[in-house]
């Protein structure tokens, strides 16, 4: 899995002009599953971006993580953070999850952030997207799973 991790003031998805997700302060998550994934991925995924301290402390200094906040997550599913680019012209999505395996993922990691006291909002899978945010920062992060091999041949 490989999340693009934006910590924001507030952020909100639509779908056809309506609100499907919303948060104050906390993380925006674009999440983007490949095939070779499993709920472990997610789990392990899950469990360091809640912990991870992007958050400032009292003297400005970035070491407090979601949980220490109480911020909220808006989770986006977006497998087009698979794409690989480097040959030709067109992006290949060869290495992202089908559809039926990677909605099963992108929930089960919505559920482990949840399990953590995390208060989740998310987008609609497989719909698209209109996503806003106001960056905080900015601060924005690329976090992969470890097993994952998107950068090999």
């Amino acid at each position: 899995m490989r999340a693009v991790i934006q910590r924001v003031l507030q952020s909100r998805v639509t779908v056809d002009g309506g609100v499907v997700g919303e948060i104050g302060r906390g993380l925006l998550v674009l999440l983007g599953v490949a095939r070779s994934d499993t709920p472990a991925d997610g789990e392990l995924l899950a469990e360091k971006i809640v912990h991870l301290r992007i958050f400032e402390d009292a003297q400005g200094r970035m070491n407090r993580s979601l949980l220490d906040t109480g911020g909220q997550m808006l989770v986006v599913s977006q497998f087009t953070l698979l794409g690989d680019c480097r040959k030709g012209r067109r992006p290949s999505f060869a290495r992202a999850a089908p559809p039926e395996l990677a909605q099963g993922l992108y929930e089960g990691f919505v559920e482990k952030v949840r399990d953590a006291g995390v208060r989740v909002a998310t987008g609609r899978f497989r719909a698209m997207m209109a996503v806003s945010l106001i960056n905080d920062g900015p601060v924005t992060l690329i976090v992969e799973s470890p097993s994952e091999n998107v950068h090999q041949t």
